[in-house]
């Protein structure tokens, strides 16, 4: 490791991880026909779980990471994620059955679960307070980028074979571990204050697992459905028996300081809602492009790389605009700006092609407001808590993207129904779908209300005093 890291090699390894965890969650959707016409004699709703593994097991346990991580150490905890990450994306490119791939999926996910929160921890650690807003810009701008090209992208890939968009991780991956090894610092100091609470650490996966459960399966198996239903009713015995315990235990598995505190908890709450509307877009213009407009995948990828351009371009804005206004107030012009995307495809869209009117406005749209959001909301863990609780505060805001982008799929799915593909006849469908993206848009700005105002109070109070670590900077990760 080296003695006096550069900020910026910190930021390319931890920013080509968030990468790879962010296009594992979407990219895999193009390449379902081919897996399933690769096994014919699996059953469908084994090889859903190709996907809908991934998003389960990486939502349920992102929270514990990032607790893991401030009691052993961030950069241990991110490299060893990296590692599984790209063990498992080479295991699901060789796969010989769909249980082995899976399984495979199932581990790609833990590594992306403890990789994702660690690596915000430590780019907050690498970078002075002044510079953090930039830094977490370019780093929340290139997950929000690789996540909108995960579908295209896939569609590329999966023309060469579906084995490709497993591989494409592992150099990648290999060249992020090799470069972390030599050039990520320790991160924030720990504590160490006794054995953590194992039971409470099982109720947080199974709860936050048993949530995203749910909501994957609730398009298909509709809401009142038992499996559905007994889903929601594990998450929510399992996350308040969580919090129960997390009051009692001398070393909580869940901090309650980093849940109570107002900036951190509005902040989460705005980033559910946003990624609702963000992750049903894409899924809603893929199926628009190639189901109602025919494009093929690759055409259809390069139709939405505006937005993610976009994205990039207006990241380095969102940094100095929270600095200047607050988090809550760019959230607000943020999701409003969103809103109007889902709005103008709404009413402007129809089956006679027309991009420079009817598609890109929107795209320019929602890549504003995913450029003023993502970064700022990102950046609150940095603002609002202090070193020792990063890695518990970037878990918590991390895992609030993932359960908001698992309820956008199944709120968008649930609105235009399991079957539909984008045919020009089903276009009313997809119409009633955007309106409601555009809302989550809304509600995001809502709660950035409520976020600026808790700004304007926790200015005025005393910030929290940093405790002494337990052991070296150089021993912590």
């Amino acid at each position: 490791m080296s003695s006096a890291p550069s900020p910026r090699q910190v930021l390319l390894v931890t920013s080509a991880a968030a990468f790879l965890a962010s296009l594992d969650l979407f990219i895999v959707n193009l390449a379902f026909p081919a897996i399933r016409a690769d096994f014919p004699g699996s059953d469908l709703g084994a090889i859903s779980w190709v996907l809908n593994g991934y998003t389960v097991v990486f939502a349920a346990f992102l929270a514990l990471a990032g607790r893991l991580a401030d009691r052993v150490g961030h950069r241990r905890v991110f490299l060893t994620g990296l590692a599984v990450f790209t063990l498992a994306s080479a295991a699901c490119a060789v796969a010989p059955s769909v249980g082995l791939l899976v399984a495979a999926r199932a581990v790609q996910a833990l590594g992306a679960a403890l990789l994702t929160p660690t690596s915000l921890s430590l780019l907050l650690a690498a970078f002075p307070a002044e510079r953090r807003s930039h830094a977490v810009g370019v780093w929340a701008s290139i997950g929000a980028v690789a996540a909108a090209l995960g579908p295209p992208l896939g569609g590329l890939l999966v023309e060469a074979s579906w084995h490709w968009v497993f591989l494409v991780n592992v150099p990648v991956g290999v060249v992020a571990l090799v470069a972390g090894l030599r050039v990520l610092p320790a991160g924030p100091p720990l504590r160490n204050t006794g054995f953590p609470d194992v039971l409470g650490a099982v109720g947080l996966v199974v709860g936050v697992g048993a949530l995203a459960f749910a909501l994957v399966r609730a398009p298909d198996l509709g809401w009142g459905s038992v499996p559905v239903l007994a889903g929601l009713a594990v998450a929510a015995l399992g996350l308040a028996g969580v919090v129960l315990r997390s009051r009692r235990h001398p070393v909580p598995a869940l901090d309650l300081a980093v849940v109570r505190t107002p900036v951190v908890g509005f902040a989460a709450l705005a980033m559910i809602a946003f990624t609702t509307g963000f992750a049903g877009m894409l899924v809603a213009n893929v199926l628009f492009l190639t189901g109602t407009w025919g494009w093929s995948p690759p055409l259809a990828g390069i139709a939405l790389a505006v937005g993610p351009a976009v994205v990039v371009g207006v990241a380095r804005l969102s940094g100095r605009l929270t600095g200047r206004f607050g988090i809550g107030r760019v959230v607000v012009v943020g999701g409003l700006v969103f809103a109007a995307g889902p709005t103008w495809w709404a009413l402007w869209l129809t089956a006679a092609p027309d991009y420079a009117v009817g598609m890109l406005p929107g795209q320019i749209a929602t890549g504003l407001g995913v450029g003023l959001i993502l970064p700022a909301l990102s950046s609150v863990v940095g603002v609002a808590l202090p070193a020792h609780r990063w890695g518990t505060g970037s878990s918590l805001i991390t895992t609030a993207r993932q359960v908001g982008s698992v309820l956008g799929v199944a709120l968008l799915v649930s609105v235009i129904g399991t079957d539909t593909t984008g045919r020009p006849e089903e276009l009313g469908l997809l119409r009633t779908g955007w309106v409601v993206l555009a809302l989550a848009g809304v509600v995001a700005a809502a709660f950035a209300v409520a976020l600026a105002r808790a700004e304007r109070v926790a200015a005025r109070a005393v910030p929290e005093p940093e405790p002494a670590a337990d052991c070296p900077a150089g021993r912590a990760g």
